[in-house]
């Protein structure tokens, strides 16, 4: 079976990207897992199904790079409204269905995507870290030396600690640079590892940094691995709103492969 495929990356989480409309793809957890495989398949963080919606442009199916569905993700999402855009299915604007539920987003020529997240209606703050879902779950904690940091090794103790369970969830680590940008570096469940961005990640900080009082900014930048992101929301406390993630979303290259 020949499946064809699409790359695309955003600040360097990169996703293969398939068409699946006609729904000819068979999702076998071992054949997404190999797919996603850096080695012996095309490589990457996750694999994103597009299909058809009655109610939207289109349908968000991702998957981690275990070949495990999954909770949702702010950069596949951007990386999915790039997709879109180039398959013909919208202009400039679009909304889709998520596993989280309905998104809005919008393209610029430059491929700047800036997609609209879930509301969060829940911020727990504790004394050495914040932890919240924005569509999966991200626990958030500040750190010095960031850029030196065992991200994998201390993220993956936190993941699956009897703090969060079996279920686990995805770790930010966090340090300030100014009033109104951070530094981060985080480590994804399912991944397994250190990804080079995590959107979700990044929208879980930008609102942790304002409701502990470390900015007074709703518009943050964020520092990654892999490039730059931008995060502006409405509200306080316990109901953030209009949460929007903007970056890039870029296509690596295309092609097709002998399942």
């Amino acid at each position: 079976m020949e499946i064809q495929f699409f790359k695309y990356q955003g600040t360097g989480n990169d996703f293969v990207m398939i068409d699946n409309r006609l729904q000819t793809f068979p999702k076998n957890t071992a054949l997404i897992e190999k797919l996603c495989d850096r080695r012996f398949g095309v490589g990457g963080d996750g694999l994103i199904l597009l299909e058809n919606d009655s109610k939207t442009d289109f349908k968000m199916v991702y998957y981690n790079s275990d070949g495990n569905e999954s909770s949702m993700c702010g950069n596949g999402g951007r990386c999915i409204v790039a997709f879109a855009k180039k398959l013909g299915i919208f202009e400039t604007e679009t909304t889709f269905i998520a596993v989280d539920g309905l998104h809005y987003a919008k393209i610029n020529d430059d491929g700047i995507v800036s997609l609209q997240m879930k509301d969060v209606d829940e911020v727990i703050i504790k004394e050495d870290y914040v932890f919240m879902n924005t569509g999966s779950p991200h626990h958030v904690q500040m750190v010095n030396d960031v850029k030196n940091f065992n991200v994998k090794e201390l993220g993956s103790k936190i993941r699956y600690s009897d703090l969060y369970g079996n279920p686990g969830s995805n770790v930010n680590f966090v340090e300030q640079i100014n009033e109104a940008t951070f530094t981060v570096r985080t480590y994804e469940r399912g991944v397994e590892d250190e990804t080079l961005s995590c959107g979700t990640g990044v929208t879980a900080v930008a609102i942790a940094m304002f409701a502990t009082g470390k900015t007074k900014s709703k518009e943050v930048a964020l520092n990654v691995e892999g490039g730059l992101l931008k995060v502006n929301f409405q509200g306080e406390e316990n109901n953030f709103t209009h949460i929007f993630l903007t970056g890039p979303a870029t296509l690596v290259f295309s092609g097709i492969i002998q399942n």
